[in-house]
């Protein structure tokens, strides 16, 4: 075996980052369980603890907190028939009307044996794939990588759930952002207007802080709701493994790997992988009557696949620097404040740093495994904690997150700003992760374009003649158009039929 798999391993058992790894878990699953929190907004929140502490630790503390979140989003997905988490939409379907039978813990058995199975079975295709991908990545140039993220990109916009257009706007608020500031490459100024604070530009954690956090928390201000659960008895959550794959075998092996596979795409995430899992399950079983009626294989299909996402949304940013979701855009930014620049060189240049992460996915896996099982009475009774103690303590954590990193009051002014920005965007509808996956990946695009350009003399003729970039272009273009196209057939079809 490769020693330095063996030094990953190792490296988060030492006492600090193995308690911070069961911290974040702990954490996380509180942050999934209450709806609208979600695990970015726990990771955004947790970041600035890390800025002082080693790069091994760190990530044991945020993959903690991935993985607990949307583990955690079960929890009122079953009790409350809400989402705890965009990743447990699907979850509602079956997991609500068996709670709601006299059966919650039995749903919440069903959802955190099938949480377990698909991060734990996901976690060892990771440490496969990813080196493999790396390796491919490291033949890659400007040109490539330019072309690489602005596929990434098109797949968010085409994907954002109510409006393309909406999305592209999204998209191009991001980019804007991240363009404030001082060039990387020439130094110039844009867009300052003559401030001093502006020539740095925008940092990414008022940003995300802002953009997740804030704009969540003026929008729980304006709500009624004070209390997020009740309290219900919850029983007979051990449900045994020889009773959960019974009958269930092949649709938690392609649950799993549909969820493994949506994360590789860049943007998709664990919403559209439960839902997707869900429709796949509910074809192929031999009772699709049953689902939506408290099934046990609609909450297998959905709580599979959304905890596999999470290993697959590390494969594209570990390799590629290109974030498969808006939550490993946050860890990307985690990466790059510890002087880790996430692509194929993290593997050659930080590889016991890769396996520790590796290590850390699978272990925080076990870690939320037993802490639901031993511990759902107790995130119950917290989720009761009314909003009014839980919203200021959170605001908190929000400023000093912002103002720790670079110890300017004008990143608090940003904080705010943002926060009124993020608010706006979902009152009126915007998605948020064509936005974050924008500004994260706005410098890429531009250096890579802007590097590749001064090597060929100012000629765009190497982004056509590369096979993967141009490859890429023309899946840009087909994922632009297509829903264009679609639209029109559709069009045409209703007209032709109505005459």
């Amino acid at each position: 075996m490769n020693p330095e798999i063996i030094q990953g391993i190792i490296s988060i058992f030492s006492p600090f980052p193995f308690m911070l790894l069961l911290i974040g878990t702990f954490a996380g699953i509180i942050f999934g369980a209450i709806p609208g929190m979600t695990a970015t907004m726990g990771i955004v929140l947790f970041l600035p603890l890390t800025f002082k502490i080693d790069p091994v630790s760190s990530i044991c503390l945020l993959l903690g907190i991935y993985t607990g979140g949307i583990s955690g989003g079960l929890v009122s997905a079953a009790l409350l028939r809400m989402p705890g988490t965009p990743s447990s939409v699907a979850t509602t379907f079956d997991a609500y009307p068996m709670a709601q039978k006299g059966e919650p813990g039995r749903a919440l058995g069903i959802g955190i044996f099938a949480s377990f199975i698909g991060g734990l079975f996901s976690s060892v295709a990771l440490i496969f794939v990813a080196p493999q991908v790396a390796k491919i990545a490291l033949t890659f140039g400007n040109f490539e990588y330019f072309a690489v993220s602005i596929l990434a990109l098109s797949i968010v916009v085409v994907l954002s759930k109510k409006s393309m257009t909406k999305g592209l706007l999204a998209t191009f608020i991001g980019l804007f952002f991240a363009t404030v500031g001082s060039s990387e490459i020439d130094m110039v100024p844009r867009f300052t207007f003559g401030f001093e604070d502006l020539e740095g530009g925008f940092n990414i954690m008022p940003y995300l802080i802002g953009l997740y956090a804030i704009s969540q928390i003026i929008s729980d201000m304006g709500s009624d709701n004070n209390v997020l659960v009740p309290k219900v008895p919850i029983k007979n959550v051990w449900i045994g493994f020889r009773n959960f794959f019974k009958g269930d075998l092949s649709n938690v092996i392609q649950s799993t790997l549909i969820g493994f596979f949506i994360g590789l795409l860049p943007g998709i995430g664990g919403a559209t992988a439960n839902v997707v899992s869900y429709g796949n399950a509910k074809s192929h079983s031999k009772h699709p009557e049953l689902f939506g009626t408290g099934y046990k294989s609609g909450i297998i299909a959905s709580e599979a696949s959304n905890n596999a996402v999470i290993a697959g949304a590390l494969v594209p940013m570990l390799t590629m620097g290109i974030p498969g979701d808006a939550t490993t855009a946050v860890l990307v930014g985690a990466l790059m404040i510890h002087g880790l620049q996430p692509g194929p060189m993290l593997f050659n240049n930080n590889a016991m740093f890769v396996y520790s992460t590796f290590s850390a996915v699978f272990f925080a896996n076990l870690a939320m495994f037993i802490m639901m099982l031993v511990a759902i009475k107790f995130f119950i009774k917290a989720l009761s904690t009314p909003k009014t103690y839980l919203l200021p303590f959170i605001v908190v954590m929000c400023v000093v997150g912002a103002y720790a990193l670079n110890n300017r009051i004008f990143d608090i002014w940003l904080l705010l700003f943002f926060g009124l920005v993020g608010y706006c965007m979902e009152r009126l509808e915007f998605p948020m992760t064509p936005a974050i996956l924008g500004f994260v990946l706005a410098p890429l695009i531009e250096n890579n374009l802007r590097q590749g350009l001064m090597s060929s003399n100012g000629s765009y003729m190497p982004l056509l003649e590369g096979k993967i970039s141009l490859c890429c272009l023309i899946l840009t273009a087909i994922s632009l158009a297509w829903p264009l196209v679609s639209g029109a057939l559709k069009k045409r079809k209703i007209r032709v039929d109505s005459q």
